[in-house]
């Protein structure tokens, strides 16, 4: 079952929240797949890239759309991205805060379908490799992060992220340079510690 089906099973008023009228669009079922299946996808990578854990992205995301639910009637259908991304970076936070009270230690590779096509091997490898990427993004600045997130792994333009964040483009420029520089930095110290291929 996609990611997107189990929140709505989940939350079964979601959708009636979700198809209520507003800004004269008719917002029958069709136009809740069309917001909420790509939409959904996006703000769950975003919240794991930003460090929850799968099952906290899970609430998290549902949250996010909740909101967006509850404030349908206020928000302009083609600022929903924008809205849903500011919405993500506010409940990113508090789940922060309430994990760094819980203290939890868990192992939280990101989760994403296994692509039957690709040996064991190759499996294994793209899992590291994401376990790394993780743990780098993990040692970020949650501000550079948003920004490199958005930028690097969603390929978004930096105009698109400054409208997402609310955000001017220069800040963004300055946040994605020192995101760039704060990543390759923690690159060069895991390589230095030997936790990385090339260390001394």
């Amino acid at each position: 079952m996609p990611r997107s089906e189990a929140v709505l099973a989940d939350a079964p008023d979601l959708p009636v929240m979700l198809t209520g009228a507003g800004h004269g669009v008719v917002r029958d079922d069709a136009w809740l797949r069309r917001v909420f299946d790509p939409h959904y996808r996006f703000i769950w990578r975003y919240l794991r890239r930003m460090g929850l854990s799968e099952a906290d992205a899970d609430d998290a995301a549902q949250q996010v759309f909740v909101v967006f639910a509850r404030r349908l009637d206020a928000i302009d259908p083609k600022k929903a991205r924008a809205f849903l991304c500011g919405t993500a970076v506010r409940v990113f936070s508090e789940h922060r805060r309430a994990r760094m009270r819980r203290r939890e230690v868990a192992g939280d590779a990101v989760a994403e379908p296994i692509d039957t096509k690709l040996g064991p091997d190759a499996i294994a490898d793209r899992e590291r490799a994401r376990k790394l990427l993780d743990d780098v993004l993990e040692q970020m600045d949650d501000k550079l992060r948003s920004v490199f997130v958005l930028f690097e792994l969603e390929e978004m333009s930096t105009l698109q992220i400054a409208q997402l964040l609310d955000l001017r483009p220069g800040t963004v420029a300055s946040r994605l340079r020192r995101g760039r520089e704060t990543f390759r930095a923690i690159i060069k110290r895991m390589r230095a510690a030997g936790q990385l291929p090339g260390g001394n």
